[in-house]
């Protein structure tokens, strides 16, 4: 049997009794991180007075999924208490559980995912920006001009959204969403039930100043309210390859809503 076990965001409290039982009879351990996961194993021991009997860990992270499976025993999954424990968080959001779980499907494994804390539901409750439907994206692409595009496109969108943001790129976010509409609602949570945990809503254009003199270490969660501008019809990359123009000038067009390159798209165009 394979469990996906989430684990506590900042508070060691949010474990659940279900999560810890299945962790005291589990065989074998898949982490994100071992280090990270043992680290938790012995704060929960010392804290609760626990005892884990685990045999074996293994590490599944973003980047080794190929190599992971290749490697490891599939026997396990069928003959003994198996888990995936994730860094912080449920499994599968924003962290590699979710190809072990395609894998489970497609090989007919029983599998079993826990309930548990989650960053992004948190920020979405404590908002109150967010009442029903809302968009998650996790997070923005590294380089900042494919960070720019996704997030005008979110900013386009007639529903409030969630991102996550290191504390090295938090204010370069703020900056962002400044320069799209500087008037847009946003929430931010960091260091959700820990200690020194910070959240508040305010206008994009005050963040920055309201940052400013804050230590920004630690996981943000961003929530930025929806576009009060209600657009009715959407320009498509299909609406512009069936316009009546040159094809290096559709190239241009669809690239400003892509991001893709010009040279690349153009390409693509001629072979059509």
């Amino acid at each position: 049997m394979l469990y996906f076990i989430p684990t506590p965001i900042g508070n060691l409290k949010d474990i659940s009794t279900h999560s810890i039982e299945i962790l005291q009879n589990c065989d074998v351990l898949i982490c994100e991180d071992t280090r990270i996961s043992k680290k938790l194993l012995n704060l929960l021991s010392s804290k609760f007075n626990l005892h884990f009997n685990i045999k074996m860990f293994f590490c599944l992270n973003s980047h080794n999924f190929s190599d992971f499976i290749q490697k490891f025993d599939i026997s396990y999954f069928k003959n003994l208490n198996c888990a995936y424990l994730s860094d912080a968080g449920m499994p599968g959001i924003s962290d590699p559980a979710y190809e072990l779980i395609k894998f489970a499907q497609e090989n007919d494994l029983n599998y079993e995912v826990l309930p548990g804390a989650n960053a992004a539901l948190l920020a979405a409750v404590s908002s109150g920006i967010i009442k029903k439907e809302f968009l998650f994206y996790g997070f923005l692409p590294n380089t900042l001009h494919n960070k720019k595009i996704e997030l005008e496109n979110l900013m386009r969108q007639n529903y409030p959204f969630i991102l996550y943001e290191s504390p090295k790129r938090i204010l370069e976010l703020i900056d962002l969403i400044n320069q799209i509409d500087p008037d847009r609602e946003i929430f931010f949570i960091k260091e959700a039930t820990k200690k020194f945990e910070m959240k508040k809503k305010l206008l994009a254009r005050d963040a920055k100043k309201f940052l400013e003199d804050k230590n920004l270490n630690g996981e943000w969660s961003v929530v930025v309210s929806k576009s009060s501008i209600i657009k009715k019809d959407y320009i498509s990359v299909e609406d512009i390859k069936n316009l009546d123009i040159l094809p290096k000038q559709k190239a241009k067009l669809i690239s400003k809503i892509t991001g893709e390159n010009i040279k690349e798209i153009y390409a693509k165009l001629l072979k059509t």
